[in-house]
């Protein structure tokens, strides 16, 4: 007699083919490839062979067909197939979900120190952003010159010249709408110092110009070095009211906010855009793509129309390259 008592699961797969970003890249990638020199390379630069490596995997992300593993519990011998993931970091939706959330929990539990944290933002004019589309090693650099003004900044302000903060770095290229390059840097710091005997001393409340100050002088540096940038535009960036770098570090976390810790981690590093913000209509081939209010008297909306093959181009110049490290610690 059967035992009823006992009811077996059924194993539902993800059917990625119902996502609207697989369904755009699937009717128009190809196509998009064929005009890239054509439409794209002007704005976007010459085109990246990772970008067709990445878009292609994740086109069979999570199908059946394309290879799975079979889990099976030990105790009750129950199983399902789990389809092979393309693992596209800051690309694919669903791996890269993943990925947020492991380092999410790996932050909390075995990097971030129980002291109170800042969230650090740093940010260069647009005159500069181009440098660092083009010659992306240069975003390296950049990591270099906020952690070294940081670590200048601290130490003056706290007057502990060998302590060393506890840093998170992590690289972004993109803002609300992800068609604009706008390289800029997002950083977990502890707020404060540790010095060689273990003791942490904690950051007071002070003004940031100084600070801001100071990267700007390391980014100019460092440009002109690699030879980007001359005197005659570092002077007139200098002459500005407004020079165009900023240094934000609103978002405090508590030492015993574990979840704050946690949530900050996973906002440092999400994905360059969002599925559920897109929708995407086969007929007419277009993406509408919904996001925060856009900056202007007359044209102010929250969101952004594309053609299939601009909004392809839009996501994929923001696919960093092989190995290419995008958080630094």
């Amino acid at each position: 007699m059967e035992d009823k008592s006992y009811k077996r699961m059924v194993y539902h797969p993800r059917q990625p083919e119902a996502s609207p970003l697989w369904r755009l890249l699937n009717n128009h990638y190809e196509g998009f490839e064929k005009c890239y020199e054509e439409r794209f390379e002007g704005k976007y630069g010459f085109f990246r062979r990772v970008i067709g490596g990445v878009v292609r995997q994740y086109l069979t992300c999570g199908d059946l067909k394309n290879g799975f593993a079979r889990v099976r519990c030990r105790d009750c011998r129950d199983e399902y197939l789990l389809a092979f993931s393309c693992k596209g970091r800051w690309f694919c939706p669903s791996c890269h979900a993943k990925k947020v959330l492991q380092f999410g929990e790996s932050l909390r539990d075995n990097i971030l120190y129980p002291v109170p944290h800042r969230q650090y933002v740093f940010t260069i004019p647009i005159m500069c952003r181009l440098y660092f589309k083009y010659d992306r090693g240069l975003l390296t650099r950049l990591c270099h010159c906020a952690y070294e003004s940081l670590l200048l900044f601290l130490r003056n302000t706290i007057g502990l010249t060998d302590g060393v903060p506890g840093v998170v770095m992590s690289i972004h290229s993109f803002g609300d709408y992800p068609e604009k390059f706008h390289p800029h840097l997002h950083a977990i710091v502890s707020d404060g110092l540790f010095a060689r005997t273990g003791t942490f001393y904690v950051m007071p409340g002070v003004d940031l110009k100084p600070l801001e100050e100071i990267f700007r002088a390391s980014v100019f540096k460092m440009l002109k070095e690699e030879g980007k940038i001359g005197d005659d535009l570092i002077n007139r960036l200098m002459s500005w009211r407004h020079s165009g770098f900023s240094v934000h570090n609103r978002v405090r976390v508590a030492r015993d906010d574990e979840q704050g810790r946690e949530a900050l981690a996973q906002y440092i590093i999400r994905n360059t855009f969002s599925v559920e913000k897109l929708t995407y209509t086969d007929e007419t081939a277009t993406v509408i793509y919904r996001s925060k209010m856009t900056h202007g008297n007359n044209n102010k909306k929250n969101f952004e129309v594309y053609t299939a093959e601009k909004f392809i181009a839009a996501i994929t110049q923001h696919i960093p390259e092989k190995s290419f490290q995008m958080v630094r610690y």
